[in-house]
């Protein structure tokens, strides 16, 4: 039940405009984002634990379109280093979708808007929002190792499993902070993350 409900809560984000975020530890995004709305803002999260995702700016590219002038919300590099821009679903007004692809082709970019699905439905954005909660969180050198080298020798293990093997600081921390550096990754759509979260080690 209190997962439903907190869905729900995810499904109707409160808009407003602008929504600045105090300093935050960048991890594909700006330090100081200022977003349009909850719902952008929302969206950056999602990208922040994209693996498709290498960076994205806030309102970073401006489209003309016709004697007009559009932002769109968000400009994310993909990791095949295209560029794309991004309008979110709770934007008024837009100008003709067709339009906003041709200017932003001009630009040897992709426009794309974003529904409130890729946002909201699962788990993923609740999963992304407690894992941020740690970015910037610095992993003492045995802890990093010694998880690594665990996961490296028995395969996948448990969220639970993998807190024991945590002994010089905050384990919850110590994963989530792993997670978000990319050496270490889990499912993020299916749950929310808990004890039986299948933890694994990313090669490379």
């Amino acid at each position: 039940m209190a997962s439903q409900d907190r869905m729900q809560q995810n499904r109707n984000p409160v808009t407003v405009s602008p929504v600045e975020v105090a300093y935050r530890p960048p991890l594909k995004g700006p330090a100081r984002p200022i977003f349009r709305s909850n719902a952008v803002r929302d969206m950056g999260s999602v990208l922040d634990l994209n693996p498709g995702a290498r960076s994205w700016a806030c309102g970073a590219t401006v489209l003309k379109v016709g004697r007009a002038k559009h932002v769109p919300d968000l400009q994310m590099e993909d990791a095949d280093g295209c560029l794309w821009l991004l309008d979110i679903f709770d934007r008024k007004n837009l100008p003709d979708q067709n339009a906003l692809a041709a200017a932003a082709s001009n630009l040897s970019c992709r426009y794309r808007l974003v529904g409130s699905a890729e946002i909201y439905d699962g788990f993923r954005l609740a999963n992304a929002k407690d894992l941020l909660r740690y970015a910037g969180y610095v992993v003492p050198l045995g802890d990093r190792v010694r998880l690594l080298a665990h996961i490296g020798e028995h395969g996948p293990l448990s969220f639970a499993d993998c807190l024991r093997a945590v002994r010089e600081t905050q384990p919850v921390a110590a994963i989530a902070s792993l997670i978000l550096q990319g050496y270490l990754e889990v499912e993020l759509d299916d749950e929310l993350i808990g004890p039986e979260t299948m933890v694994r080690r990313i090669s490379g």
